[in-house]
C-alpha cells in the first residue's frame, strides 16, 4: 500500500477486502489505486456514468479529501442525468462541484462537425484545468476506458493536447472492467446504461441549438415514462427516431398516447428503428476512423459482456437513486 493510502486510511471508511473485486480484476483496480495516489490530488471530470463514477470511487479511496468530482452543467446535459450523477457523488463519499459550461457558446461544436466531440472535450476540459489550478489540484482526469480507442473518439485528442490523465485507460481496464469493480464495490448503479449527451442524438452536419437539446430531452423523458431506460431520440428535423432495446420494441408500439407526446415535443413525425438502440449509431452516416493513441492496452476479449450483464438484470438498474426515473 502507498504511503497515500496509508495516510488517508484513517480518514475515511476503507474498502473490506470481501467486496474487492477478484483476481484479474483486482489487480487492475489496485492499479488504478496505485495510478492514482501518484497524482497526489485530482479533479474528476464526473458524468456519473460507469467508468467515471468508478474513477471517482477509486480516486476517493486513494486520495480521500484530496479528490473532487465536476459536472459540467449545460444544455447538453439532461435534467434526469444531472440529478443521477449527484446521487452517484453522495453515495460514493465523494465531494461534488457543478461547474457551468456553455458549448452553444462555441460556433465549431454548433457546426456539428465529426469533430463535435473534440471541440466539447476541449471546451470543457479546458475549463476544469482552470478549476483544478485555482483550487489546487494537480490533475484532471476523466473516465476514457480502455475499449474507447477502438471507437470514433475524437475527444481523446483534446485529452492528449490538455494533458488530461486517464486512469481507467492507463490501468486497462475495460467497460466490462468497469461495471464488474462497481458490482463488486456494492455501488448500485454498476448495471447503469451508457447515456451519452443529449448532442449525440444530432446528426453531423446539422446545427445544434438549444431547442433541439430541449425536444430530445422531452421526447426521451416520454419513453422513460413507459418504463424503457435505454433509449435514444435522434433528432432528424421534424423526424424523431426512437432507439430502443430490441426487446422494448412492442413495449413502444403497443404504448398509447406516445406519438402525441412527441408532437408536443415538436416533432411532426415519429419512427422506430427495428434495429433497436444502437450506441453511436449516427457514426454511421460519416467517415469515422478509429483515433489512435501512443499507449494501447490490453483488453477484455469479451467487450459485450457488459451489454450481456444489462441484458441479464435489468431489474437492478440504479434502484438507489428514485429521482432518476421520475422527471422534474
Amino acid at each position: 500500500m502507498s504511503e497515500n493510502r496509508k495516510e488517508n486510511s484513517g480518514s475515511r471508511p476503507a474498502i473490506e477486502e470481501a467486496v474487492r473485486p477478484k483476481d484479474i480484476l483486482a489487480n487492475k483496480y489496485d492499479n488504478l489505486l496505485e495510478i492514482l495516489c501518484a497524482m497526489r490530488s485530482v479533479v474528476v471530470a464526473f458524468s456519473g456514468g460507469v467508468d467515471s463514477a468508478l474513477v471517482a470511487k477509486a480516486a476517493f479511496e486513494a486520495l480521500g479529501e484530496k479528490a473532487v468530482a465536476v459536472t459540467a452543467v449545460s444544455a447538453t446535459l439532461s435534467r434526469r442525468e444531472r440529478t443521477f450523477a449527484k446521487s452517484a457523488a453522495e453515495l460514493i463519499g465523494i465531494g461534488h462541484v457543478e461547474l457551468a459550461i456553455d458549448e452553444l457558446a462555441s460556433s465549431e461544436f454548433v457546426a456539428n462537425d465529426k469533430y463535435r466531440c473534440y471541440h466539447c472535450k476541449r471546451l470543457r476540459m479546458s475549463r476544469l484545468k482552470r478549476y483544478a489550478a485555482d483550487e489546487g489540484f494537480a490533475e484532471v482526469v476523466d473516465g476514457t476506458n480502455a475499449d474507447d480507442p477502438d471507437d470514433w473518439r475524437p475527444g481523446l485528442k483534446a485529452n492528449e493536447e490538455l494533458g488530461i490523465r486517464s486512469p481507467l485507460l492507463e490501468a486497462g481496464m475495460t467497460k466490462s472492467d468497469a461495471r464488474r469493480a462497481l458490482e463488486a464495490l456494492n455501488m448500485p448503479f454498476w448495471n447503469k446504461p451508457s447515456s451519452p449527451c443529449l448532442a449525440s442524438r444530432i446528426p453531423y452536419g446539422s446545427t445544434i441549438t438549444k431547442d433541439k437539446l430541449a425536444q430530445i430531452e422531452a421526447a426521451e423523458e416520454a419513453v422513460w415514462a413507459l418504463g424503457v431506460t435505454d433509449v435514444r431520440v435522434r433528432h432528424h428535423g421534424s423526424i424523431a427516431r426512437i432507439e430502443v432495446p430490441r426487446a422494448d420494441l412492442k413495449k413502444v408500439v403497443d404504448a398509447d398516447g406516445l406519438t402525441d407526446e412527441l408532437r408536443r415535443a415538436g416533432f411532426a413525425y415519429v419512427a422506430l428503428d427495428l434495429d433497436g438502440l444502437s450506441s453511436g449509431s449516427l457514426n454511421r452516416s460519416a467517415e469515422t476512423p478509429r483515433y489512435p493513441i501512443a499507449h494501447e492496452v490490453g483488453r477484455d476479449q469479451d467487450h459485450n459482456r457488459d451489454e450481456q450483464m444489462l441484458k441479464d438484470d435489468r431489474s437492478r438498474i440504479y434502484p438507489f437513486a428514485p429521482g432518476y426515473y421520475e422527471a422534474e
